[in-house]
């Protein structure tokens, strides 16, 4: 976990790309269970997550998942994608296109201090 507020959690999915996960801490099944707040909550999330990661690592393209069936809780996946990375354009469970290169990216702790700054600025 790289970062929690009252309600939601941030954590790192361990892939090629960089890939965030948002959860509720209350476990709820399915989004519409979710009180208004909090939908408007995890929405403000996704959407910063997706602006950060545009501007960090200038990506072709941000994939936003939820699928939730492995594990039936709301979350959601926010994961910055490039052409050159194994799976594009397929989706990251979908077929591997091509062998894994590295993709010379900056690593994610420098990530997470960048969303730290950009978060506290935002309060």
């Amino acid at each position: 976990m790289f970062y929690e507020n009252e309600h939601l959690y941030l954590e790192k999915e361990e892939a090629q790309i960089p890939w965030i996960k948002i959860f509720t801490k209350e476990a709820y099944k399915e989004f519409s269970h979710c009180p208004t707040f909090l939908q408007k909550e995890l929405f403000d999330m996704i959407l910063l997550c997706e602006k950060l990661l545009l501007e960090f690592y200038k990506p072709d393209k941000i994939n936003i998942a939820s699928f939730a069936n492995y594990l039936p809780r709301v979350h959601f996946h926010i994961m910055a994608r490039f052409k050159q990375d194994a799976f594009f354009p397929e989706c990251m469970w979908g077929k591997q296109q091509r062998e894994f290169v590295d993709l010379n990216l900056k690593s994610f702790d420098e990530f997470v201090s960048f969303f730290n700054l950009k978060i506290k600025k935002d309060s």
